[in-house]
């Protein structure tokens, strides 16, 4: 008799979602991968055939240890030189390739937004992110939590309503228009066009950066179309030479751009941005090279189309 071969693991078979609720609860590759390790050790000690839905089990699991994590992530943060921006996600694909990929696309949430869920409660980002992005039900969340369908429904609202409030989301622009904000920042900055910085920047923009205090960057957030764009033309004078190249990428699900060395493609910033009514709202800067290494090099020259002309149709009022 043909022996059967062993039905696949439940962990492993869910290990990529897994990892993808615990980046989007915590924000950190790092600590995502930390807590794979602890839940794929209490799967292991589990009474597996008491277990009658695996996914939805381990999904207890990783959300519990993510709740602890948090508690003491927001006690380091706050010790943090400088703001504290999430790890980047980034591909370089303009469209993805696997049904994997494609349903890591669907749950995708920018970097915005994941800066933004830094000032919720644990409890609050996680009802958020688990019913709105993976689609758990209330009553599963509510057994991950300790607490009440009704009690964890109430609290994703608040946390929606405080995402909106914060604002550092996009306002429902399409990839398309998302894209052409970002074209036409680059194509200002490779000018070193002030002017076309302004018009395609909201007047009360707002530039996140961080350094991790190892990169030099803004320690406090700058805000306002004039010295963001001071501060943009600034950078450009610095770090556009021949060494350097830079280039479009996928951050997060959403277009964004990337800076690299040309002799080994090793990526050493990456920019998210947010949009309000076509212009950039607010822009996400990570240098901080610690929150980089999992990027892949750049293996081929990957720089922004010929320089064009300034958004025209856009002014900035006072």
């Amino acid at each position: 008799m043909t022996a059967q071969p062993a039905a696949p693991d439940a962990f492993e078979t869910n290990r990529r979602y897994l990892g993808s609720v615990a980046y989007r609860l915590l924000g950190s590759f790092t600590d995502a991968e930390d807590v794979l390790q602890d839940a794929w050790l209490r799967w292991q000690a589990a009474d597996r055939a008491a277990v009658a839905d695996p996914r939805a089990f381990l999904t207890t699991v990783v959300t519990r240890l993510c709740y602890d994590q948090l508690g003491s992530a927001r006690a380091r943060r706050e010790a943090y030189y400088g703001e504290w921006l999430p790890e980047p996600s980034v591909s370089y694909a303009s469209v993805p390739d696997s049904p994997a990929e494609l349903a890591e696309r669907g749950e995708s949430v920018s970097l915005a937004l994941l800066a933004v869920l830094e000032q919720l409660s644990p409890a609050e980002r996680a009802a958020l992110v688990l019913h709105d992005v993976f689609a758990v039900g209330f009553e599963d969340i509510a057994a991950s939590l300790d607490r009440t369908p009704d009690a964890t429904r109430q609290l994703a609202s608040r946390a929606r309503r405080r995402v909106k409030d914060g604002g550092g989301h996009s306002d429902g622009a399409d990839p398309a228009e998302h894209r052409r904000a970002v074209e036409a920042f680059a194509s200002a900055c490779t000018k070193g066009d002030i002017l076309g910085l302004m018009e395609i920047l909201d007047p009360d923009v707002v530039w996140h950066a961080d350094g991790g205090g190892i990169v030099r960057a803004a320690a406090r957030p700058v805000r306002g179309a004039d010295k963001v764009a001071r501060l943009v033309a600034g950078l450009v004078d610095k770090w556009f030479t021949p060494e350097f190249g830079l280039g479009y990428a996928t951050v997060n699900g959403e277009p964004g751009l990337l800076w690299y060395e040309k002799a080994t493609g090793t990526v050493t910033g990456v920019v998210a941005f947010a949009l309000a009514d076509g212009r950039i709202s607010e822009a996400y800067v990570v240098v901080n090279p610690e929150k980089l290494t999992r990027i892949s090099p750049v293996t081929a020259p990957c720089p922004p189309p010929p320089p064009r002309e300034p958004v025209t149709q856009v002014t900035v009022t006072s």
